[in-house]
C-alpha cells in the first residue's frame, strides 16, 4: 500500500502519478509527436462505438429469416413423414378388408372407398402446418379380390411462410399401394 506522505521519499500522490506521465510525454517526443497529437489520433477511434449495433441492425433480419426458413422447411418435412404414414394407416386397412372380409359373427366388412376415406380423414395427426387434405382411394385392378391392389393418395397444401419471402403453398403427396390380403 502506498502511503501520501511527505515522509515516503517524494511529493506524495500526485509525485507517483505524474513520474509515469513524464516518462510517457519523453516516449512520444523521441518518436516525433507530442502527447496532444498521441491524444488527437487516440480519439479518431472512438467514431467506432455505434458500428456493431449498425451491422446488427442489418444482418439480424437476415439471420432471423433464415431461421424461420430453416423451421417452415422442417415442418414441411416432417407433415410430408406423417402423410406418409397416414397414406400407409389407409392401405393397411383396406388391405384386410377386402371382398373375402367377414368380421367375427360371419357378417360382411368389405371396405369402400367412403369407408377408407373416412377412416384416414378420422387419423388424428397434428396439422400443424394449417393446410387442407385432399384423400382419394383407388383399386387399380379395378376389385376388391385378394391379391388385387388397393392404392391411397393423400395431397396435402401446406403454407410455406418465411419472412422476407412471398407466401406460397407448397403441395404435399404422399401415395401407398399394397395388395388386399382378404
Amino acid at each position: 500500500m502506498i502511503e501520501a506522505s511527505e515522509d515516503a521519499g517524494g511529493g506524495g500522490i500526485g509525485d507517483l502519478i505524474a513520474r509515469p506521465m513524464k516518462a510517457v510525454r519523453a516516449h512520444f517526443r523521441r518518436q516525433g509527436m507530442d502527447s496532444t497529437r498521441w491524444a488527437r489520433r487516440q480519439n479518431c477511434d472512438k467514431g467506432d462505438e455505434g458500428s456493431a449495433l449498425v451491422e446488427f441492425a442489418l444482418t439480424a433480419p437476415l439471420l432471423f429469416a433464415f431461421f424461420f426458413g430453416l423451421i417452415e422447411v422442417s415442418m414441411a418435412i416432417y407433415t410430408h413423414q406423417v402423410i406418409s404414414e397416414t397414406a400407409r394407416e389407409g392401405t393397411r386397412y383396406a388391405m384386410v378388408r377386402g371382398s373375402t372380409c367377414v368380421d367375427g359373427s360371419g357378417n360382411a366388412c368389405t371396405a369402400t372407398i367412403a369407408t377408407v376415406n373416412s377412416y384416414v380423414a378420422a387419423i388424428p395427426w397434428p396439422n400443424i402446418g394449417g393446410g387442407t387434405t385432399t384423400i382419394n382411394t383407388t383399386y387399380p385392378d379395378g376389385n376388391k379380390a385378394p391379391g388385387s391392389r388397393v392404392q391411397v393418395t393423400i395431397t396435402y397444401a401446406f403454407p410455406f411462410r418465411v419472412p422476407f419471402v412471398r407466401a406460397s403453398t407448397l403441395s404435399l403427396t404422399s401415395t401407398s399401394v399394397m395388395p388386399i390380403v382378404q
